[in-house]
């Protein structure tokens, strides 16, 4: 299969590249530089709302991860800003090209996240549940809605709503590891924030799987079905490095920190439940975090 790919130097995506090649599919990256090999690049400038739609005739599938990363820096008003316009403007210029091409592919798997949902307590949802409040749910919406003009064209489209990815190479348990093996890990806020999660090699096992499987459309939690309270995530970490975890962030240190970021990322927490991979028979690798942790943090 011929598939595309944005954000293709990302964590995500640099994995699912290899993913892809190592089951024989050519690969099609989106770059933003100017092209380099012809067989293996498509220029496109999300901003500008420019892509080189021919390029794109051919392709059997596309995978749409780009996006500026949302814990880069602290969230001004011109970066929430950067958030949302690389991810609805960047959809909207994909998606209005695949729609008007002549040979479109037959699926695209564009990349939403658990935001969408808010912040919920100790509340269970699942993909018919509605939207939560806040910026990164009105970001989520946003973003979901800008593949529309694919769907309309009759492309399978999947939203795969991400929750927290788990590795050692990127991420927010990349950011957590010197801390933490500092033995300053420790509980943030009350520790009661639920935290749904999902180990990389299981992120990449769900993309293929939505590629391949026409019965899922729309959108898909990419989340263990095992989530885990800060405080159980905190204890379980520490235990898997071998390290104490005796060192709390209030919440009032977190907002001081971190400022708006906080109270959404770290403070807020959803019980997501991955109801539409398992009634698609998608069977999780690491389900509990502990193994999904040793694995992670492997040699």
């Amino acid at each position: 299969m011929i598939t595309a790919i944005t954000g293709s130097t990302g964590l995500v995506g640099t994995s699912l590249s290899a993913a892809l090649e190592a089951r024989g599919d050519q690969v099609r990256r989106l770059v933003r530089r100017e092209v380099r090999d012809p067989q293996r690049e498509i220029r496109w400038d999300p901003g500008a709302g420019q892509i080189d739609a021919a390029a794109l005739e051919g392709i059997e599938a596309v995978v749409h991860l780009a996006g500026e990363g949302i814990a880069d820096h602290r969230w001004t008003d011109e970066f929430k800003r950067k958030i949302l316009d690389s991810r609805q403007l960047g959809t909207q210029t994909l998606c209005d090209a695949l729609a008007g091409l002549q040979n479109k592919p037959r699926v695209v798997v564009s990349a939403s996240a658990i935001g969408y949902y808010g912040d919920r307590g100790e509340e269970s949802v699942d993909e018919s549940s509605p939207p939560g409040q806040g910026f990164l749910a009105h970001v989520c919406k946003a973003w979901e809605a800008a593949t529309q003009p694919a769907r309309d064209a009759g492309i399978r489209v999947v939203n795969l709503r991400i929750g927290v990815v788990l590795s050692r190479d990127g991420g927010a348990l990349a950011k957590m590891l010197t801390p933490f093996k500092l033995g300053a890990g420790g509980v943030i806020g009350s520790g009661r924030q639920v935290m749904s999660w999902i180990a990389l090699d299981d992120l990449m096992g769900a993309i293929l799987f939505a590629l391949s499987n026409s019965s899922l459309a729309g959108p898909v939690n990419a989340v263990s079905p095992q989530p885990v309270t800060n405080r159980e995530f905190t204890k379980t970490l520490g235990r898997v490095l071998g390290r104490p975890t005796i060192f709390p962030m209030p919440a009032f240190a977190a907002k001081l920190a971190f400022g708006e970021m906080a109270d959404e990322m770290l403070l807020g927490g959803v019980r997501v439940e991955p109801r539409a991979l398992a009634a698609a028979g998608f069977e999780f690798q690491y389900p509990q975090l502990e193994p999904a942790l040793r694995h992670v943090l492997s040699d």
